[in-house]
């Protein structure tokens, strides 16, 4: 099983250092923590967006704090396209707010820097393309501010896998390496209901604090969605893995959508011992819609220890749009929530999978970093862990809109 190459662009160490006459600009431009932000662009890749720390160490010596960037991801098409002759990177650095207010920037434009990237040896070393300051202003003989950064790359090597269908319609999936493409897996989705009872028995047996339903009350039938599993299988037509719904999907009440307050949940299991019915749990993925300007799939997925549910290690958790859908993420660098990357054991990148949005065909691609694939059946659980976050955009939809015939066990409930 041979990885694709990508490389990874990152931009790190980002600090400001402004000249005396800057700082005493007026009221709310400069404020005191984190006054300033850059802006980044490298090619047709999306712009991102980094707060600037204030540094006020001397001379030309390293910054005292200091921020960084998801960076930029390459994969073998964008580095054939790129490589042998050297790409540039834009910062353009801005004071003030972040953002427009009817339509109006309030952000005053510092200054901007550029850094020149040769992409040519990047899949095989590391490389460093600047470490230092720059000067934001053109004027030698006039005090300016200054940026620091370091811009660098690192190869990223990544196993890609496609389904070949809806994980729904119990698709083959496919490992992909440029324009190959193999079966490595097989599917098979079961709607049904009485799926339950597959579960390990460390959790059925404690399957109170797992299971989350409104006390004294009976769920109507259509009102939650339950029972769904999706076993992974290798061509030997083993099972190498598996996501299992363990808490239904049922509106919060008064509203017909799945709230943060009660979501539902999957477990990704793996095989345990040498009988065929005996499971061990991996990961635990809960999903729920969010409500805001944006209607968003809202996710927490967290790795299971020895000790049972209760003591998960939350690694990812973030929103995507129902409407466009997104890309599930676990990765260090872009994570968001302080607490989740402290306890996270996990560094750089360890996988992402493709959502379509709501009511589109899906057919998600899965990148796994090399390092967290030592077998067959550690791939199979990022499989898993793709269909469980896929088939929860559906798990999700509003309970006022019927699901396809697929997911349902109810024909009433379905729509073909």
């Amino acid at each position: 099983m041979d990885p694709c190459p990508f490389v990874r662009l990152i931009v790190e160490s980002l600090a400001l250092k402004l000249p005396i006459a800057t700082k005493r600009a007026g009221s709310g431009v400069y404020p005191s923590t984190t006054p300033c932000f850059c802006i980044i662009r490298f090619k047709n890749f999306p712009s991102q967006t980094a707060l600037l720390p204030l540094c006020t160490t001397p001379s030309d010596s390293p910054p005292d704090t200091a921020t960084s960037t998801a960076g930029f991801h390459l994969d073998a098409i964008t580095l054939r396209r790129l490589s042998g002759k050297p790409v540039t990177l834009h910062l353009k650095v801005y004071s003030g707010r972040m953002g427009s207010t009817c339509g109006v920037s309030s952000a005053k434009l510092i200054g901007n820097v550029q850094v020149s990237v040769d992409l040519g040896g990047a899949q095989s070393k590391p490389c460093v393309f600047h470490n230092g300051w720059k000067k934001l202003g053109r004027e030698a003989d006039k005090p300016s501010a200054r940026l620091h950064l370091v811009v660098r790359t690192e190869p990223d090597p990544r196993f890609v896998f496609q389904f070949g269908g809806e994980p729904e319609c119990s698709p083959v999936v496919f490992q992909i390496q440029g324009n190959i493409r193999q079966p490595v897996f097989s599917c098979k989705f079961s709607a049904d209901r009485s799926r339950s009872r597959t579960m390990p028995s460390d959790f059925t047996k404690n399957r109170g604090c797992m299971m989350r339903t409104f006390s004294g009350e009976k769920e109507k039938q259509g009102r939650e969605r339950k029972g769904w599993m999706i076993m992974i299988y290798d061509l030997s037509g083993s099972p190498v893995a598996a996501a299992s719904m363990i808490t239904p999907f049922v509106p919060s009440p008064g509203s017909d959508r799945v709230s943060r307050s009660n979501p539902g949940a999957w477990l990704i299991l793996r095989p345990h011992g040498f009988s065929v019915s005996s499971w061990k749990p991996w990961g635990r993925l809960e999903a729920w819609r969010e409500r805001g300007p944006v209607d968003g799939l809202g996710y927490k997925f967290e790795l299971v220890t020895d000790t049972g549910p209760t003591s998960g290690i939350p690694i990812a958790e973030a929103t995507m749009s129902v409407k466009k859908g997104g890309q599930f993420c676990i990765d260090s660098r872009i994570t968001k929530d302080s607490a989740v990357a402290l306890r996270s054991p996990v560094k750089g990148f360890v996988m992402g999978s493709t959502v379509e949005g709501e009511g589109k065909a899906s057919k998600p691609v899965v990148q796994v970093g090399v390092q967290h694939v030592t077998c067959m059946a550690d791939a199979a659980l990022f499989i898993a862990l793709s269909a469980a976050i896929d088939l929860s955009m559906d798990a999700c939809r509003l309970f006022s809109r019927k699901l396809r015939k697929e997911l349902c066990h109810d024909e009433q409930d379905s729509f073909s």
